[in-house]
Order: structure tokens, then sequence, then C-alpha cells
């Protein structure tokens, strides 16, 4: 039987990544220390309060097929809570509503032919079989749809979509980005259900990273928030040296880094040019995320996808029509996200000037 030796391992960023880094590691017999900038773990999965409502900081739904969440689930003792429910889909087009929750909907669509129907259904049907995604990292998603679902169908559908979520950054994405999400969504129908089924955990992703937190500290991980990293270079010794800034200097057996690729760039001077550079080069999409509760719940599609691009957000995600009200005290909660380039101007903005271009919108819509 061979040993293995147990090193120190300091994991920064503390996002889903960084703790579940830490605890196959904690698991393994290694030391570890997790840290992270922000006052609480989860990152971008973290929650926040709305009105005395606690739920997440940004919309997240767990699809059946989501195999790795799952399981992380299933070792936190959460998996047999989670809820399943049957969801709707709408599309915004035209300044009118249509529901695209069926297979009889998606026939009656009135904005598509009949013939744009057929190619769309194949298109969707064509990614769902294909198996080899790196070839179509090698192919731009506008050329790719196009050819197989035409130059209409690509106009009036798939283009609005793009524009949705990456802005005028979908003329630079693969094909590979748009196979992802089907593939995703089939998977789901494959892994059980012949429909679309969408999961959430009762308390939110709040309620997991808490007893996530709670499960690193018992299995001996040293968890430390408010902690940013400034510089990271290797040591005469063969180790790693940390510079936490005012926080002082530590060093490690090894280190991990789960933050965004141009941070890592700059944190790590050692690193060769080329390293570096395509570290840097990794572009990051933005989002301004706005968070509304209501009173009384809109048309009940989990997402309405939003093709008119008088809309200031990209999609309408409906959260109570997933999860049950009583999460939300009664209330619906629903997002208005908003995909844009890190430098866009609305980061300069202020909490009320969005507040009151999205309300205003969501009101005539």
């Amino acid at each position: 039987m061979t040993a293995t030796a147990s090193r120190h391992y300091a994991i920064l960023g503390g996002g889903l990544l960084g703790m579940t880094l830490a605890h196959r590691l904690a698991r393994a017999g290694q030391r570890v220390s997790l840290f992270e900038s922000a006052p609480q773990l989860g990152g971008l999965a973290s929650a926040w309060e709305l009105n005395g409502i606690t739920w997440d900081r940004h919309y997240h739904v767990t699809l059946l097929s989501d195999s790795h969440l799952r399981n992380l689930l299933i070792e936190l003792d959460l998996d047999s809570d989670m809820k399943w429910v049957e969801t709707r889909t709408g599309f915004y087009m035209g300044g009118k509503l249509y529901s695209m929750s069926s297979s009889l909907e998606f026939l009656r669509f009135p904005p598509l032919s009949l013939i744009d129907k057929v190619r769309l259904g194949a298109t969707i049907f064509h990614a769902s079989r294909e198996t080899d995604w790196r070839r179509l990292e090698q192919i731009g998603v506008t050329e790719w749809l196009t050819k197989l679902s035409g130059r209409n169908v690509f106009e009036k559908m798939w283009r609005p979509l793009l524009r949705a979520k990456l802005g005028e950054n979908y003329q630079q994405a693969s094909a590979a980005f748009i196979w992802a999400i089907i593939a995703r969504m089939y998977a789901a129908r494959r892994s059980g259900l012949k429909k679309e089924m969408f999961g959430y955990l009762p308390g939110g992703y709040g309620r997991m990273l808490d007893c996530f937190a709670s499960t690193l500290r018992e299995e001996g991980v040293e968890v430390r928030t408010g902690r940013s990293a400034r510089l990271v270079e290797p040591t005469a010794d063969g180790g790693v040296s940390v510079d936490f800034g005012a926080g002082g200097r530590e060093s490690f057996d090894q280190v991990v880094m789960t933050l965004p690729s141009p941070v890592a760039a700059q944190v790590c001077p050692s690193l060769s040019g080329d390293e570096k550079e395509k570290l840097s080069a990794i572009r990051y999409q933005g989002i301004v995320c706005a968070s509304v509760l209501l009173r009384r719940p809109l048309a009940g599609y989990y997402v309405t996808n939003l093709i008119d691009s008088w809309v200031p957000f990209t999609a309408v995600i409906e959260m109570s029509a997933l999860v049950d009200r009583q999460q939300f005290g009664g209330n619906c909660l629903v997002y208005l996200p908003k995909y844009v380039d890190p430098a866009d101007p609305m980061f300069e903005q202020g909490d009320e000037q969005i507040r009151e271009t999205f309300v205003s919108a969501l009101e005539k819509m």
C-alpha cells in the first residue's frame, strides 16, 4: 500500500468550484486553506436579501442532467429535498407574447412559416445528436446556424437570442456555444421524463452554500473570507507564496486559483509571456441583473425570451413560476438580466436609473 504525503494547499476563490476543490482535497487527506475576497463564500451563486426575502443573487436552475451538481447535493444530503417542476416558456415578439411550451404551440407559432419551423426543429435535433464539440469550436455560430436553419430563421430567432446572451460578442462565438445549451436541455429529457423538468432547492443556493461551508469546516478546511490575493509567486524551496496585502504573506506547498483568467495573469508575475497572453485574452461577459418582487404573477413562464430589440433587458425570468411563492413570502420574484460587455457604461449607472429603465419597460410590455 502506497502512502501519500499530506500537503498544504491554498485555493484562491471561494465560489462553487473553489469550494468543491477544497472538499475533494480535504477528503483525500490534504490540508486545505480556502480564501475568498468577499465576506461570504459562493461567488456568483451567493444569496442576498430583498425586502426581507433571502434568495439567489442571480437566477439559477437545476436540470435532471446536471450530474455533477446533483452528486454534490447527494454528498451534502440535500438532493432528496429538491423540488422538480414542469415549466413553461414564452416568447415576446412584435409586441406580443407567445407560449412555446409544447410541440403543438411550436407548430402554431405565428412569426415563423411552416418551412422555417421545420428547419428550426431540424437544427435543434441535429445539435442534440452532435458529439464532436471540438469541431464546432472551429466554426462560427452565425455560419453554423445560418447553414442549418436558413437566413430567415437566423434573423428572426437566432440572432436576437444570441445578442440577448452575448451582445455583439456573438460574432466571435463558436457553434459550440449554442450546441452546449441545446445538448444540456436534451440531456435533461433523456435522463428520465420526456419533458422539461426544472429543479430548485427550497431555501435556494444560499441554503446549499451554508451547508457546504459547514461541511468544509467539519472536514478541516480553513475557510478565510475577506482575503484577496495580490501576488502569487514561487519560493526558493519549491513552494508558493501568496501576498494578501494588509493581510500579510503566507506560503503553501501548492496554490490552486479559481479566479477570472485575466486576474490570474495579473497576480502571477512569474508566468511566461505566452501564458499571460493566453489568460489575458480570455474575454468575459458581464451582467446587470435586476431583482423585482411583485404582488401578483406576470404570465407564468419561467423564461420569456425577448426578440424585440427595444426592451432594455434580455429576458424575463419569473422565478416564482418555478419556485413555490411561499419561499418569497407569497410574493412573485422576477429577474430582469442584461448581458453586456464588462466595459459597458451601464456598470456606471446608479441603481435608481436602472430601476426606472427596467421597470418602465416591463410595465410597457
